[in-house]
């Protein structure tokens, strides 16, 4: 078959990569535009375009696809699939309607469940026990598609986005490496709407913590909210950030955000529910450390009885 290619991350990069390992061909891979990233905003390509150019392919970089030209050139790779994983343009109904097979997204979760930018982090969340990726056939909905397959994983209890983005983007390559020729032979099942639900974009004051809650539900947010924005605390108005931590179920009569208990390794602090150990933090505009060297040099604060308010 003839593919075209759109999609711009690193786990698209990862995708792109297994179907250049199929019998299939790759006519033309469409990316986001280079992007001016680091210190010295330098126009950086997408991971995507550098696996694309690795393999001396055709490379898209449109800023939409809505306009006649970039509807003809797509045509013009005479597609019989397109495969999608998040690229970041809409594909108009004309796009749509291009190749022989369709346009095939990959959505990191159990669709209808988590539609949206957001399916990763919803899911930890939401403290769902499973997770997955799910083979849309694309329409004009956001995720709305019928479902060509789905792939089904658990969630450990120390996953994050970052280590869920791993399983499920290695899920996804390995499945489209082996069965590119079955996925667009099969049966589309229409998605269940009343069971549908969103995960919008994650904006960064989410991920702020607040004691009065369940430290369960505090660990959910520092989990789902690695590698970002990263989760934190407020204390004295100053973010600090928690990459590590653990709940523990515990009754106690603490003050929400007080250290009530300092080892070598950790503080912990009481919840409105239970209490959260907390193992690596980071200061503003300071590199990540351990609580131990956070105890030494931030003695003032991290003692026991002080109210992390």
């Amino acid at each position: 078959m003839n593919i075209v290619f759109a999609g711009t991350p690193l786990l698209a990069a990862q995708q792109l990569q297994a179907l250049l390992e199929t019998h299939h061909k790759v006519r033309a891979v469409y990316t986001q535009p280079d992007r001016p990233q680091g210190r010295g905003l330098k126009l950086t390509p997408s991971p995507v375009k550098i696996v694309a150019e690795k393999n001396a392919l055709i490379i898209e970089q449109p800023t939409t696809l809505k306009n006649s030209d970039a509807i003809t050139q797509l045509a013009a790779y005479q597609p019989d699939v397109m495969i999608v994983a998040a690229y970041g343009l809409l594909l108009p109904k004309e796009v749509l309607a291009i190749p022989k097979y369709g346009c095939i997204n990959i959505h990191f979760s159990l669709l209808p469940a988590w539609r949206g930018a957001s399916p990763v982090q919803s899911a930890l969340l939401n403290g769902d026990a499973k997770t997955g990726v799910t083979l849309m056939l694309m329409n004009e909905g956001l995720d709305t598609g019928d479902i060509l397959q789905q792939l089904e994983i658990a969630i450990a209890k120390d996953d994050t986005t970052e280590s869920l983005f791993e399983k499920l983007s290695s899920l996804a390559a390995e499945y489209m490496k082996h069965h590119l020729d079955d996925l667009v032979k099969a049966i589309p099942i229409p998605q269940d709407n009343q069971h549908a639900s969103h995960a919008p974009k994650i904006q960064k004051n989410q991920a702020c913590l607040d004691w009065q809650e369940d430290a369960f539900i505090l660990d959910r947010k520092i989990r789902a909210y690695y590698p970002w924005p990263v989760a934190f605390m407020l204390h004295q108005n100053n973010p600090i950030k928690i990459y590590r931590a653990i709940p523990h179920k515990m009754t106690h009569s603490h003050v929400p955000g007080t250290i009530f208990k300092i080892s070598d390794e950790s503080i912990w602090v009481a919840c409105k529910e239970n209490c959260l150990e907390i193992f690596e933090i980071q200061f503003p505009s300071k590199k990540r450390i351990q609580i131990k060297e956070a105890m030494n040099a931030k003695h003032d604060i991290f003692t026991l009885g002080h109210l992390l308010v």
